[in-house]
Protein backbone atom coordinates (compact mmCIF):
# COMPACT_ATOMS: atom_id res chain seq x y z
CA UNK A 1 0.00 0.00 0.00
CA UNK A 2 1.23 3.24 -1.23
CA UNK A 3 1.23 6.63 0.88
CA UNK A 4 1.40 10.48 0.57
CA UNK A 5 2.70 12.11 4.08
CA UNK A 6 2.36 15.79 4.09
CA UNK A 7 4.18 17.67 6.77
CA UNK A 8 4.29 21.52 7.48
CA UNK A 9 4.75 23.81 10.22
CA UNK A 10 1.97 24.57 12.15
CA UNK A 11 -0.03 27.82 11.09
CA UNK A 12 0.60 29.61 14.10
CA UNK A 13 4.74 29.11 13.53
CA UNK A 14 6.52 32.01 11.39
CA UNK A 15 7.50 30.00 8.13
CA UNK A 16 10.76 31.81 6.88
CA UNK A 17 11.63 29.80 3.89
CA UNK A 18 8.02 30.38 3.18
CA UNK A 19 8.01 33.71 3.43
CA UNK A 20 11.60 34.19 1.36
CA UNK A 21 10.07 31.76 -1.70
CA UNK A 22 6.82 34.06 -1.54
CA UNK A 23 9.12 37.00 -1.84
CA UNK A 24 11.15 35.42 -4.65
CA UNK A 25 7.81 34.93 -6.55
CA UNK A 26 7.25 38.41 -6.04
CA UNK A 27 10.37 39.56 -7.36
CA UNK A 28 9.77 37.23 -10.39
CA UNK A 29 6.90 38.97 -11.35
CA UNK A 30 4.46 36.12 -10.19
CA UNK A 31 1.44 37.90 -8.49
CA UNK A 32 -1.78 36.71 -7.31
CA UNK A 33 0.39 34.95 -4.06
CA UNK A 34 -1.01 35.93 -0.88
CA UNK A 35 1.14 32.93 1.25
CA UNK A 36 3.76 30.09 0.83
CA UNK A 37 4.15 27.63 3.29
CA UNK A 38 6.69 24.67 2.76
CA UNK A 39 7.14 21.79 4.57
CA UNK A 40 8.28 17.77 3.34
CA UNK A 41 6.76 15.16 1.38
CA UNK A 42 7.43 11.53 1.65
CA UNK A 43 6.23 8.85 -0.27
CA UNK A 44 5.82 5.50 1.73
CA UNK A 45 5.39 1.57 0.60
CA UNK A 46 4.08 -0.58 3.06
CA UNK A 47 3.71 -4.10 3.05
CA UNK A 48 0.45 -4.23 4.63
CA UNK A 49 -2.82 -5.58 3.35
CA UNK A 50 -5.29 -3.83 5.60
CA UNK A 51 -6.13 -0.40 5.28
CA UNK A 52 -6.26 0.15 9.27
CA UNK A 53 -2.72 -1.89 10.19
CA UNK A 54 -0.77 0.28 6.80
CA UNK A 55 -2.89 3.49 8.29
CA UNK A 56 -1.54 3.12 12.06
CA UNK A 57 2.21 2.38 11.06
CA UNK A 58 2.29 5.39 8.78
CA UNK A 59 0.79 7.60 11.84
CA UNK A 60 3.39 5.91 14.30
CA UNK A 61 6.37 6.68 11.42
CA UNK A 62 4.86 10.56 11.77
CA UNK A 63 4.70 10.91 15.20
CA UNK A 64 8.11 8.90 16.14
CA UNK A 65 10.19 10.18 13.20
CA UNK A 66 9.05 12.44 10.03
CA UNK A 67 7.38 15.19 12.33
CA UNK A 68 8.24 17.26 15.30
CA UNK A 69 4.46 17.66 16.45
CA UNK A 70 5.81 20.74 18.79
CA UNK A 71 6.14 22.86 15.54
CA UNK A 72 4.70 20.66 12.52
CA UNK A 73 1.51 18.87 11.97
CA UNK A 74 1.08 15.65 9.36
CA UNK A 75 -1.49 14.39 7.07
CA UNK A 76 -1.15 11.61 4.75
CA UNK A 77 -3.58 9.67 1.85
CA UNK A 78 -3.53 6.68 0.19
CA UNK A 79 -2.21 6.73 -3.25
CA UNK A 80 -2.02 2.82 -4.04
Amino acid sequence: MKFEVFITLKKEVLDPQGKAIENALGSLGIQGIETVRQGKYFSIVIDEKEKNKAEKIVKTACQKLLANETIEEYSFKIVK
